[in-house]
């Protein structure tokens, strides 16, 4: 058995155009397609996914993320929704965008609608390096997104052989430190 990677992020969003377009304009995501061309109910759409009797999906989008997991795009109804999920509750609770320049995308991050929780900060303990820093931050409609850049070694790479995944370089000079 070969476990590759992730291949997609699914994220349930209150507005597909609105979503698509902060994905857009934040990260420079592409839409690929839409998955249904109709609504999407009944008991094996209950069953198969775990949501309550009712439930509707409106719509699925994905997107392209730079080199890493494709985003799909939700949209439900027919039932009631909760807020997005904070960092302390459990389950799945944001996901990280790897950049090369974390301030220039912080701010498109924030012209796109988005909110930042702080200014970007230098990464702590393993993750430590010169240069090596990361920000959290809310898309408009409440999710939990982290920028991350690492472009030196981190702390914790002189305590193991064993390397994080990182997102193909396409710097020349980086490719010493890109896993095979």
């Amino acid at each position: 058995m070969t476990v590759r990677a992730i291949e997609h992020i699914g994220i349930t969003v209150p507005d597909l155009e609105q979503a698509t377009t902060f994905f857009s304009d934040a990260f420079d995501a592409e839409k690929i397609y839409d998955m249904i061309d109709a609504p999407l109910a009944g008991p094996d759409i209950e069953t198969g996914l775990g949501v309550p009797p009712g439930t509707r999906i409106e719509a699925i989008r994905m997107l392209r993320l730079g080199n890493g997991p494709n985003l799909e795009l939700f949209v439900y109804s027919g039932t009631q929704q909760r807020n997005p999920v904070l960092p302390n509750d459990f389950g799945i609770q944001h996901f990280c965008v790897y950049v090369d320049d974390i301030d220039a995308v912080a701010a498109r991050l924030e012209k796109a609608g988005g909110t930042l929780l702080s200014a970007p900060g230098d990464l702590p303990g393993g993750d430590a390096g010169p240069g090596n820093r990361y920000l959290y931050a809310r898309t408009p409609w409440g999710s939990t997104v982290e920028l991350v850049t690492y472009p030196s070694p981190q702390a914790y790479e002189d305590r193991t052989e064993r390397r994080r995944w990182r997102p193909a370089v396409t710097d020349p000079a980086d490719l010493s430190r890109q896993e095979p």
